[in-house]
């Protein structure tokens, strides 16, 4: 079914998209959906793969509704399109899943590719170390880390919240990570900053952000207990979706607007280092895009269920 017989049909079935869908957790996320006979809306800033990815959900299940559109989630115009897309075809929106990202890291594509032949043997903690001597933090990869895992999620956001609130069942989910645990900054003040929901506003969740990239080009993140060990950048701005999906459940309480980690996934994010297959990784982002509507808001879940940010 295309998207224009889509919107002659009846409307009585959820609409989800998904940002990121062409591989990974994304991908996945909108085949367990779909299986779930949700309608799904795929985006990937790539058409092509996009289109793949499309074809490959309903491949594995013939009665998929699954559709794609094009989105780059650092662009506005491109963001605007979207809406236009959804507000057009399906007069509304019900799931949002943010669930685009990338690493905040440099890595070798050879060592990359390879990975597999090294990681055989390593239990969870040698394979994170092993990542984190293979990975280089640069200035300009924390900068696209920025744009993209956290200004990237809100842009879409933003131009999809009209369509949400359109919805009996409106829900956002944001796919965080477990780094993104205030327990991983060494500073007890920019914990109890990131922790204070009750005044903490967006315009300051990005000072923080602006100043974590200033310490990181002075080479101040450790002296100013920023996160260490490691993907710096990629814990802050979870640490700051984490605090954003708080702020916006308070600003929208008729939303369920929650947050999440997948866990430690075979991904392209994690160099296929994981200990999960897509399957499970996809596992909790549907489960809270699911929730019922009487679910919390504002919340983190891990593995096991709501958990604290802390």
């Amino acid at each position: 079914m295309d998207a224009a017989a889509a919107a002659a049909s009846p409307t009585s079935k959820r609409i989800a998209l998904v940002t990121g869908g062409n591989k990974g957790i994304g991908l996945e996320t909108c085949r367990q959906l779909a299986s779930r006979g949700v309608r799904v809306v795929l985006t990937a800033r790539n058409e092509a793969r996009g289109l793949e990815a499309v074809e490959r959900v309903r491949c594995a299940r013939g009665d998929a509704e699954v559709y794609f559109h094009q989105l780059d989630v650092t662009d506005p115009c491109s963001a605007a399109r979207l809406a236009d897309f959804v507000r057009d075809q399906f007069g509304r929106l019900d799931i949002l899943i943010n669930n685009a990202g990338i690493s905040g890291v440099h890595r070798d594509p050879v060592l990359s590719a390879a990975v597999k032949d090294k990681v055989d043997g390593m239990d969870v903690n040698q394979r994170v170390e092993w990542m984190k001597e293979n990975s280089k933090e640069t200035y300009e990869e924390a900068v696209q880390c920025m744009k993209t895992n956290y200004y990237g999620a809100k842009l879409v956001t933003e131009a999809l919240l009209p369509l949400l609130q359109l919805s009996s069942s409106g829900r956002i989910v944001n796919v965080s990570s477990g780094f993104g645990l205030l327990r991983n900054f060494n500073s007890e003040d920019l914990r109890k900053e990131f922790e204070d929901i009750d005044n903490l506003t967006e315009s300051r969740l990005e000072e923080l952000m602006d100043k974590f990239l200033e310490d990181f080009k002075a080479n101040l993140v450790e002296e100013h207990g920023w996160p260490t060990g490691g993907s710096s950048a990629y814990k802050v701005v979870k640490a700051a979706l984490n605090a954003y999906t708080r702020i916006l459940a308070k600003k929208y309480p008729t939303l369920r607007i929650n947050c999440l980690t997948p866990g430690y996934v075979k991904t392209d994010i994690s160099m296929h280092m994981g200990v999960l297959t897509l399957e499970e990784g996809a596992r909790n982002p549907v489960k809270v895009a699911l929730l019922p509507d009487d679910g919390p808001t504002g919340a983190y879940f891990d593995l096991n269920g709501e958990a604290s940010f802390v």
